[in-house]
């Protein structure tokens, strides 16, 4: 896929390091995950495979340990009835079985190894695997929380805006109601004022009224 080149890559990657620098690590984990998963089912595809081979090697092996028991009987038989021609044709058999049996030993035995650091390399890859997949549980744990927090941010503004709105609404109702008093305070200041400019006007014609006989009252005297 590009990230790792060979197994080796992977098995000594340090994801941390990796996922710190990568600018999208829930991307990255994602990737890294995919391409360990791909090779441990090639791991497991190339483990199967000589198994298989080592089975057969051991059925072949198992054959040619009948073969050599044999041949070490007709050698036997034939030394116990004097035919020493024979005995050496069958122990002629029974060596090359021997050294076949040798050479196909030796290749299980390099195949066991294999398949002994096929099994690690596996194992090891399993952990790491397991150490992507719990670095991206933390990761989804990260996202989350920072969705809610920032979903209770959201909401806390919006509550605040709110409430701004309401307090606004209520001293607006306030206000109305100062202007509304003050409003009726004039209008019954007003009408006091009149009244009274009305009276003075009716003392003020009364007493030139008073003021006029009393001239006349003195003129006439």
């Amino acid at each position: 896929m590009g990230m790792f080149t060979r197994f080796a890559d992977i098995i000594n990657a340090n994801i941390n390091s990796m996922l710190d620098k990568a600018e999208h690590p829930e991307k990255m984990i994602r990737l890294i995950i995919q391409e360990m998963e791909e090779t441990l089912v090639e791991v497991r595809a190339t483990a199967a495979k000589h198994i298989a081979e080592k089975k057969t090697l051991q059925r072949q092996i198992d054959a040619l340990a009948k073969g050599v028991a044999h041949w070490q009987q007709k050698a036997e038989l034939a030394v116990s009835k004097g035919r020493d021609d024979l005995a050496k044709s069958a122990l002629v058999e029974k060596q090359k079985n021997v050294e076949q049996m040798a050479q196909l030993q030796e290749e299980l035995d390099k195949l066991d190894e294999f398949l002994q650091a096929v099994q690690d390399d596996g194992q090891r890859l399993q952990q790491k695997l397991a150490e992507a997949k719990r670095r991206q549980d933390a990761l989804l744990l990260r996202e989350q929380s920072a969705v809610v927090r920032l979903k209770v941010r959201e909401k806390a503004t919006r509550y605040n805006i709110d409430d701004a709105i309401t307090r606004f609404e209520r001293y607006q109702e306030k206000i109305d109601r100062v202007e509304a008093e003050v409003e009726a305070y004039d209008i019954t200041h007003s009408n006091n004022d009149l009244d009274s400019q009305i009276r003075a006007l009716e003392t003020d014609e009364s007493i030139d009224n008073e003021l006029e006989s009393l001239k006349q009252k003195v003129a006439n005297g």
